[in-house]
């Protein structure tokens, strides 16, 4: 018999996540202040689960296993997150999504929830002529750039809280990709960073937004992992 939050028939009926873009750029704290707010109504039934896709001023942001010796030159402010991994940089020209979605009634598997993540922004970005990749052993979203060099285009950080899940996605659409120089990014400093504007790649943030929309569904669907 399937434990909670993981009989696929429960999973089936569960309506779309809310779908939220906001415009312009939301200041980090405002936004770590209402993601952790939704999500726990969230977790009490009294809201429904969000995808919230939005830019933030520049920022580094420290996950849970950051290394001070990490942050080289703190040029922006830096926050503490409270999401997995290291330091991360976001800001203008980089689309973040934060997901609050309840894994109590889609499955109570973070694993199978990461990796679903990955393979939803790697089916958006195909969506958009970017082929990317997961690499063993590195968390995130990678590509190859114009050097033919392996290089980081997404990043993944998660939280779950009472089996609902915080933070979520950024993918590099067009930011200053010097502002990543102030840290290292993700704990990995023989990687670059990349973008879409640097391969090449024309596609701006409403176009990647559609794709994100397209391939929802199968995303949700991936988080029916045995």
């Amino acid at each position: 018999m399937p434990a909670p939050g993981n009989d696929p028939d429960l999973r089936n009926e569960i309506a779309p996540p809310e779908w939220r873009v906001t415009p312009g750029l939301t200041p980090y704290d405002t936004a770590l202040s209402a993601m952790e707010a939704r999500a726990a109504r969230v977790a009490t039934g009294d809201e429904p689960e969000l995808v919230w896709l939005l830019q933030h001023p520049p920022v580094y942001t420290a996950g849970t296993s950051a290394d001070p010796a990490e942050l080289l030159a703190p040029r922006f402010p830096v926050v503490p997150a409270g999401r997995g991994g290291r330091y991360t940089y976001h800001g203008p020209g980089q689309r973040i999504g934060y997901l609050m979605l309840d894994l109590n009634r889609r499955g109570r598997d973070v694993r199978c929830f990461v990796h679903g993540v990955e393979g939803w922004v790697i089916a958006a970005l195909g969506q958009v002529g970017v082929t990317a990749f997961r690499a063993p052993g590195r968390v995130g979203i990678w590509t190859i750039d114009p050097a033919g060099r392996e290089a980081k285009i997404g990043a993944i950080g998660v939280r779950v809280r009472r089996w609902v899940t915080l933070h979520g996605f950024s993918v590099n659409i067009a930011p200053d990709l010097s502002h990543f120089a102030g840290i290292v990014p993700c704990g990995l400093p023989d990687y670059p960073v990349t973008s879409l504007s640097a391969l090449g790649n024309p596609t701006d943030m409403e176009t990647f937004d559609a794709a994100l929309a397209l391939t929802l569904p199968g995303f949700l669907q991936t988080l029916s992992c045995p």
